[in-house]
């Protein structure tokens, strides 16, 4: 890393140092307990003070490997006898440490539905550079690792759908305030990328490619990561290319279009009538494995088709509900899907329908 892009981390972390606290994880997640309560305050940021972040990453003890992916691995950590997450980047992945790193310092970033931040450093080992990212650690994994061994009623497929969308919902959202905090767009929204809760719910991760965009000064910062999303997620305007790049309502809207396909993952582990499939990701049937750019073009642009919805959805209130989401996130027309927010709004009210029936009884 040049010594330039050292200065810009420090700098950019240690502008946040003074509102930069962490807020105790809800109730029923891993917490390091009076230690981080010590720096709760409210109108906090994200992570912890640039200093604080360095003495942490030190005194983390890595346990086991619970995780590999194309950025490096994700560690299951100890520190003050808590269980954190290590995610570890590979030097060639330095533009995907850098910007988690900024984003998570975010100030009003924090929220039940986005992974919790704890520290973010650079560390040698063997005589080599090692870039962490130290978060909360969700023994349940992805969302993706879950779905290959759990299934879920409906009221538990709601549960995460909703939790998913109210953490989308937060990234989408400007916050304007002495503090503020900017629109975000995920850009790499998939069962991978989410982890689930002890509580059962589900946080947004993995935020290394991420858009951000503030109304007041009309700037859209996309960051100088050059890696582009996951194929298989890919709407159909990002397959084409001819996206909007320089609209951040664009990037808002091929979140929504690979929301619909997570969606779609969940509701196929829900148990309706006895009846449940086995996971599969979206396009399981129609493209390889590891599908190209050609091969995902090919399907979703100009055979234009889209995961199969089965009937028996609609003999279910909540299930119906929700395939009736999936279609309108996966308009071949980005303006004519619906937004993170209609859709928590529309998921709210049937949360709220089912806890209301129940009462009833």
């Amino acid at each position: 890393m040049s010594t330039q892009r050292r200065r810009q981390v420090i700098v950019k972390q240690e502008e946040y140092g003074n509102v930069n606290m962490l807020r105790t994880p809800s109730l029923g997640d891993s917490t390091c307990g009076d230690i981080f309560d010590e720096f709760c305050t409210s109108g906090s940021g994200s992570g912890l003070p640039y200093l604080v972040q360095r003495t942490v990453a030190r005194q983390i003890s890595l346990m086991e490997c619970v995780g590999k992916g194309r950025y490096g691995e994700v560690w299951r950590g100890v520190w003050m006898g808590e269980n954190v997450a290590v995610k570890i980047f590979s030097s060639r992945d330095e533009q995907s440490w850098f910007r988690e790193t900024e984003i998570y310092n975010t100030v009003q970033l924090r929220h039940d539905n986005i992974l919790g931040f704890i520290a973010s450093d650079m560390t040698s080992k063997n005589s080599s550079t090692q870039l962490w990212l130290i978060t909360h650690f969700y023994e349940h994994g992805s969302l993706y690792d879950y779905l290959q061994l759990n299934t879920l009623d409906p009221q538990g497929c709601l549960r995460f759908c909703l939790s998913i969308a109210c953490g989308l919902v937060h990234l989408h959202t400007e916050i304007f305030s002495t503090q503020g905090k900017a629109a975000i767009a995920h850009r790499d929204l998939k069962s991978r990328n989410i982890l689930v809760k002890r509580n059962r719910q589900c946080c947004l991760a993995d935020l290394g490619l991420a858009v951000m965009h503030c109304q007041t000064s009309d700037s859209l910062d996309i960051g100088n990561n050059l890696r582009v999303g996951t194929k298989r997620y890919m709407a159909p305007e990002v397959l084409e290319e001819s996206i909007r790049t320089d609209c951040f309502e664009s990037y808002k809207q091929t979140d929504v279009w690979a929301l619909g396909l997570v969606l779609w993952e969940i509701t196929r582990r829900t148990v309706i009538n006895g009846i449940v499939e086995e996971y599969r990701p979206p396009f399981f049937d129609v493209v390889p494995t590891d599908p190209s750019f050609e091969d995902m073009k090919k399907v979703v642009c100009t055979d234009q088709q889209r995961p199969n919805i089965p009937n028996r959805y609609y003999s279910d209130p909540t299930l119906s509900t929700i395939a009736k989401i999936m279609k309108e996130c996966w308009y071949a027309s980005p303006s004519a899907r619906l937004t993170s927010l209609r859709i928590k709004k529309t998921l709210s009210k049937l949360d709220n329908s089912e806890d209301k029936l129940k009462q009833d009884y």
